[in-house]
């Protein structure tokens, strides 16, 4: 579907839908378009805005994904980089380290690490605060 602005011989403009450029063609030979406004059936294109460099949708929608996904990678690589300077890590040991700060066992102390989803289920059964956050590769 393509949209003309169309203008009559007495000067009334009005606008008009066609399947193409050349049905607009074949309709203006034969008569078949009219003035809405005085019904005279002379009519002409009129002079029209074009629309070059504005971005489609699909594309501004990626755009902003982008925009998101670096923002949010910008985050992790902090929140990263703040675990690492202010948390001990204690590797796979996470979960049993974890129970034993809950319970008393040890010295509270903000800790790190790699629990399995086994392990962090556990932890959620019997109490035990703690986040999951995505860990990005330093390396990335």
């Amino acid at each position: 579907m393509i949209s003309f602005n169309l203008r009559c011989a007495n000067g009334h403009g009005f606008e008009a839908w066609f399947k193409d450029g050349a049905t607009f063609d074949a309709q203006q030979a034969s008569g078949e378009i009219s003035c809405p406004i005085c019904g005279d059936c002379e009519i002409v294109k009129a002079p029209m805005a074009t629309r070059i460099g504005r971005p489609t949708p699909s594309s501004a929608a990626e755009e902003k994904m982008a925009a998101v996904m670096t923002k949010m990678r910008d985050q992790l690589v902090e929140m990263r980089k703040k675990v690492e300077e202010n948390c001990d890590y204690v590797g796979p040991r996470f979960a049993e380290e974890a129970k034993r700060i809950h319970f008393g066992e040890t010295e509270h102390r903000d800790i790190y690490g790699e629990a399995t989803d086994e392990e962090a289920e556990e932890l959620e059964e019997e109490g035990v605060e703690f986040a999951r956050i995505p860990w990005l590769p330093t390396d990335n």
